[in-house]
């Protein structure tokens, strides 16, 4: 088969050493996922991210024709999911909305309060 460059592909986890993990893409191609292309967070662990015999999806980043090997991201994959999901809304609007809205209305009143309080003083 013909690959290129930025393709998703699903290849099966042949082996794991501490820099990443070896990939199986078919009879006559393999790859890698280095250790930074797993995720954008770090990552102690490769075994944390893939394991032995598992299939995954992966984007070619870049391909050895000579060799038939290819270097992978699992990262540029789970991404592209990550950027589709729905965005949580911040959590200050969240708080008007169930009640906070009536204490910042008050605030300036109470302000207002402390600061005569603190001349009677």
């Amino acid at each position: 088969m013909v690959y290129h460059v930025g393709q998703i592909i699903e290849g099966q986890i042949t082996g794991i050493k501490p820099y990443g993990a070896f990939v199986s893409i078919d009879a006559q191609t393999s790859g890698l996922i280095h250790i930074s292309e797993l995720s954008d967070g770090f990552v102690k662990d490769v075994e944390m991210f893939v394991k032995l015999g598992e299939k995954v999806k992966l984007k070619i980043l870049e391909i050895d024709p000579q060799n038939k090997q290819l270097r992978l991201s699992l990262k540029a994959v789970q991404s592209n999911s990550r950027k589709s999901r729905p965005r949580i809304k911040p959590v200050i609007k969240l708080r008007e909305k169930i009640g906070f809205a009536s204490l910042k209305a008050q605030l300036n009143d109470w302000i207002k309060d402390a600061k005569k309080e603190k001349k009677h003083d």
